[in-house]
């Protein structure tokens, strides 16, 4: 068992690389790890619906609970549920760190919320899942902006900004301007899966 590397294990079991080091793995070898991976599967509905939700889970790094909550809360929302989860998914703090190219995995992204080095609006905040809403405003603290990690996402080195967020990658701040749209939300995932996964 390769203990080693197991976000390539997992980019290669839910068939998406996660981070951009698993590129190159998840190219080279596209398909399940194990003896069996190669053997073609014939999926049922509910294995497919479940893929779907763990493809989910995984590029937001979330556990089950709160995606359920996130799910719970885009099916009281009143819009489209799959497209409302998925905005709910990324008005969290850590996903907003991760697209704003503050971070270059959501992992990074994660651990430079909880490592205390985000602030929003002036204040700081701790907890990845942190909602946010249009008008905040996002920023690397002051104290840590000399750090490694952060002097490379300065310099313009990960993924450029959608449009739903003003980005000053020199100053590492950023603004929320509104809602994204489904299409602007850069996750492989057919969230109606999602939807019919917990609505059975």
């Amino acid at each position: 068992m390769n203990t080693s590397r197991p976000k390539v294990r997992r980019s290669r079991a839910l068939g998406i690389p996660l981070t951009p080091k698993c590129v190159a793995y998840f190219e080279k070898r596209p398909y399940p790890p194990g003896e069996h991976g190669r053997k073609r599967r014939t999926a049922s509905d509910y294995s497919t619906r479940l893929m779907e939700k763990q493809r989910l889970r995984a590029q937001y790094d979330i556990s089950e609970t709160q995606l359920r909550r996130a799910f719970d809360r885009a099916r009281r929302s009143g819009g489209k549920t799959g497209e409302a989860l998925v905005q709910d998914l990324e008005a969290r703090l850590d996903a907003t760190v991760l697209r704003a190219g503050f971070a270059r995995t959501i992992y990074q992204a994660r651990q430079t919320v909880t490592h205390q080095h985000v602030t929003v609006n002036g204040r700081r905040v701790d907890r990845p899942s942190y909602r946010l809403v249009p008008g905040d405003v996002v920023a690397i603290a002051d104290r840590s902006r000399r750090k490694e990690p952060f002097l490379v996402a300065a310099s313009g080195a990960h993924a450029a900004a959608p449009s739903y967020l003003t980005v000053s990658l020199a100053d590492l701040v950023c603004r929320v301007d509104r809602v994204p749209a489904r299409e602007e939300v850069p996750v492989v995932c057919q969230e109606q899966l999602v939807v019919e996964h917990y609505s059975r």
